[in-house]
């Protein structure tokens, strides 16, 4: 577990250097009192060895807390790789990260404007408290939880090897390793029945996976049950991403037009119901993943532009 310590707390209700205060209240807005309350970047942080960084390759004077626009002065945090949705125990608080600053390679040209677009960690309150110096920080980082379901009466008698369920394990790995972030993949194969399919969706949601994956069942057989199911489900669809995917490939081959997969949102989970064949999967999960993460960026409200 890593953990730090909070150095400083400081807040200005202008935009500009904060002042050092006792202690920082907050609500689910942000930092009372603070310009930044009611943004995406309700909350900064800095660590104390950015600022270190910057006296040495500037010569500078000594700068003073919160003369970097930072909320939150912190040390022991130097040495993480932020990602968004972390989180971040702070006394009775929870912060979550909604934009990471990039590192600097040469001298930081001006204080905040220079500084925090860089270095800076900025956060939304999940949990409202009150923030004070000397307060311990744990670190907890996200950890992107993605449940595959392969749906075949065969396979699951183990009569037949599911085959399009690892390709999607696959890809997905492949995918989320590019990303840098921590996830788990979990995989089940159920028969074709619209019962346990429901209980399946039902516990993901409730386990608030963020990605949910079906292959199978997408046809218009009498045991292709998976759009009946799964649709009455979600909160809202996305109908372009499946459609795009059926003009695409089925401009040359008309069967990829008969596939009557989904996608949309159940509750903080994305959903997508693919058909059974590993080549219909290669070319769904290359089309889907071109904007899986922004969708998940946009599920939770965080601007990734």
């Amino acid at each position: 577990m890593i953990e730090g310590k909070v150095i400083s707390v400081s807040l200005s209700s202008e935009r500009g250097p904060k002042k050092p205060e006792n202690k920082l209240e907050l609500n689910s807005k942000g930092i009372v009192g603070d310009v930044h309350s009611g943004t995406s970047r309700q909350i900064s942080i800095i660590d104390i060895s950015h600022i270190i960084r910057f006296r040495e390759l500037t010569n500078a004077r000594d700068t003073e807390f919160g003369e970097f626009a930072e909320n939150i002065t912190a040390e022991g945090l130097h040495d993480i790789d932020f990602q968004t949705f972390d989180q971040l125990l702070i006394g009775d608080s929870i912060l979550e990260v909604t934009q990471v600053g990039k590192p600097f390679y040469d001298q930081f040209r001006e204080l905040g404007n220079y500084v925090m677009p860089r270095v800076g960690v900025f956060c939304r309150v999940k949990k409202e408290g009150i923030i004070k110096l000397n307060d311990k920080i744990e670190y907890i980082p996200k950890v992107y939880k993605a449940l595959i379901v392969t749906l075949s009466d065969r396979a699951s008698a183990g009569e037949y090897e599911d085959r399009s369920g690892p390709k999607i394990f696959e890809l997905l790995d492949s995918y989320l390793k590019k990303l840098h972030i921590k996830y788990q993949i979990d995989k089940k194969i159920i028969p074709d029945h619209s019962e346990k399919l429901r209980d399946v969706m039902t516990k993901a949601r409730q386990d608030k996976y963020d990605i949910i994956i079906t292959t199978g069942g997408t046809g218009i057989g009498p045991r292709d049950i998976t759009l009946e199911t799964v649709q009455p489900m979600l909160d809202k669809e996305i109908p372009g991403v499946m459609e795009m995917i059926r003009m695409k490939y089925g401009q040359e081959k008309p069967n990829a037009l008969l596939s009557r997969g989904v996608a949309g949102v159940m509750g903080q989970s994305l959903v997508y119901t693919l058909p059974g064949s590993v080549k219909a999967v290669q070319e769904y999960m290359t089309e889907i993943l071109k904007t899986m993460q922004h969708l998940i960026f946009m599920l939770h409200g965080i601007d990734s532009h």
